[in-house]
């Protein structure tokens, strides 16, 4: 196995162990593990705090990292 391909694996398993975690830290309808951490913080305008934005932005990324490395995977060992 090429060491390419490794890392790419490695990537990829790591991308999909964050990508459960952070889907399951999302609140439902106002509830959640989401909002344990958030305490106190006031909402702004649109009715999301602070760490329910930041929580979105690391699963975009994730979300994004797996896709790329189930396309690179595709292509490398198919």
């Amino acid at each position: 196995m090429n060491v390419l391909v490794a890392l790419v694996y490695i990537i990829h398993v790591v991308a999909s162990a964050a990508l459960v975690i952070l889907i399951l830290l999302h609140s439902g309808k106002g509830t959640g593990v989401s909002s344990m951490f958030s305490g106190v913080m006031p909402a702004s305008a649109t009715g999301t705090s602070i760490v329910e934005k930041n929580l979105d932005r690391f699963t975009l990324v994730s979300a994004a990292t797996f896709t790329v490395t189930t396309l690179l995977l595709m292509v490398v060992t198919g």
